[in-house]
């Protein structure tokens, strides 16, 4: 019934943004080559930045609105392999509408803080929006508009038992040597522990793509893992260089608006038709959401096993003198540069992610492009970056994590190469092209 609710809510606003155009604010010409995709892109960034949307939750987020578009768009066009709605569009439905109209409903869904933005931003795009893609008398508009909508709000009930509403009980890990325990300053128990058993966007499961175990305390990687971050890691008198302690709390950014930005900017640059940016923004959100319950998910099932070495350097560190390395020197008074989260050590949210984000810009862009991300951070807006390859960016960003005292060398890297096979198998089993040309 909420859903019939909201169907009928959007479709009224957009019958009286058509009678009184002047109801939008910030309206603009009628440019039937804006890229509403785009456009609704760069709102989902906003409304993350805004909304202060934390990390772990935010690719499935961006995950439901990229899908709404894309089987939206694509359920009219007809040039690929649908995500989850199959139905067929009204015939002589507007494209353009259609993206408007789902990319919109789902935002207004799930960002509720947001809405009277949400509500103007659409009233926007609609003004701006002639009717020309056929001579209907202007219902091939509204007929994109009823089907963005009936897209999205299936979208919306197909994610609604997926799993993320869960109540799991609060996880602690255990007192184990190596096991994953809180940390300090909060010592809270796990952080979004219902992305472990959230169902993915393409996957199979949350396992298909299970890392291997972790290091064991006694080998010469956790050693070099050990010795890198103490020393690298700690809040102070560390070997960063100042740049490398400015990357830091940025990487600790939201890696959902980092790869969305960096997306935004090279389909812009590189003139990407609507339709393939269409699908780039649903394989890089998708793969980013399947990254995250993947990690998730290992850092649930590794964390339960005593056995297993998931505690962070701030543990580690400090309480040394137990593990039985002769390699490892307890420092009692080590603290790291960036605060540590509340969720195990191994695998790595933020590596993970910048490997699917990044593998999913090479899957569509040479290595070389220019673009500038953002992050806020406690409401202060950071000097923003600047990089010439998508490989430098995910260098940063995963190197941020051990120059921030959060994770180790090895967990990076395990965690970058999770995230780049997630991409490679969504980009090569999701959204296929139905006449050989992608």
């Amino acid at each position: 019934m909420r859903l019939k609710l909201f169907s009928r809510f959007f479709l009224a606003l957009a019958v009286i943004v058509a009678v009184n155009p002047t109801r939008a604010i910030g309206s603009r010409p009628a440019d039937d080559e804006t890229n509403q995709v785009l456009e609704w892109n760069q709102i989902l960034i906003d409304t993350l930045i805004q909304s202060n949307a934390v990390n772990a939750a935010s690719p499935r987020l961006s995950a439901i609105v990229h899908t709404a578009i894309f089987d939206a768009y694509n359920g009219i066009e007809r040039r690929y392999t649908p995500i989850y709605v199959t139905a067929a569009a009204p015939r002589g439905a507007s494209r353009r509408a259609a993206v408007v109209a789902a990319a919109y409903t789902t935002l207004y869904a799930l960002f509720q803080s947001r809405r009277s933005d949400l509500d103007a931003s659409y009233a926007a795009s609609l003004a701006a929006l002639s009717d020309d893609e056929d001579d209907t008398g202007g219902q091939s508009r509204e007929r994109g508009i009823a089907w963005g909508v009936q897209v999205a709000n299936a979208v919306l009930a197909w994610r609604a038992t997926d799993g993320f509403s869960s109540t799991p009980p609060p996880f602690r890990g255990g007192t184990a040597i190596g096991q994953w325990r809180p940390t300090p300053p909060a010592l809270a128990s796990m952080g979004s522990q219902t992305l472990a058993f959230t169902q993915p966007f393409v996957l199979a499961s949350a396992t298909q793509f299970q890392p291997p175990a972790p290091r064991g305390l006694l080998t010469s990687t956790y050693t070099d893992d050990f010795n890198a971050v103490k020393n690298l890691g700690r809040a102070s008198g560390s070997t960063r260089t100042d740049d490398q302690t400015a990357l830091a709390p940025f990487w600790d950014g939201n890696a959902s608006v980092h790869w969305n930005q960096a997306a935004n900017q090279m389909a812009r640059a590189n003139d990407l038709s609507m339709s393939k940016t269409n699908r780039l923004l649903a394989v890089l959100n998708i793969a980013m959401a399947d990254t995250m319950f993947t990690t998730w998910n290992g850092k649930r099932h590794y964390a339960a096993i005593d056995t297993e070495a998931t505690w962070r350097p701030v543990t580690a560190i400090t309480l040394a003198d137990t593990d039985s390395n002769a390699d490892t020197v307890a420092d009692p008074d080590w603290r790291p540069l960036i605060t540590t989260p509340a969720h195990p050590e191994y695998p790595a949210g933020h590596p993970s992610l910048n490997g699917a984000g990044a593998t999913a810009l090479l899957n569509c862009f040479d290595d070389a492009q220019t673009f500038t991300l953002t992050t806020r951070a406690a409401g202060v807006d950071l000097p923003s970056r600047s990089y010439t390859s998508i490989s430098q960016a995910r260098s940063d960003g995963n190197n941020a994590r051990v120059w921030g005292g959060m994770h180790y060398p090895s967990t990076v890297a395990i965690s970058n190469q999770l995230g780049e096979t997630i991409a490679n198998y969504v980009n090569q089993h999701a959204m296929q092209p139905l006449h050989g040309d992608r």
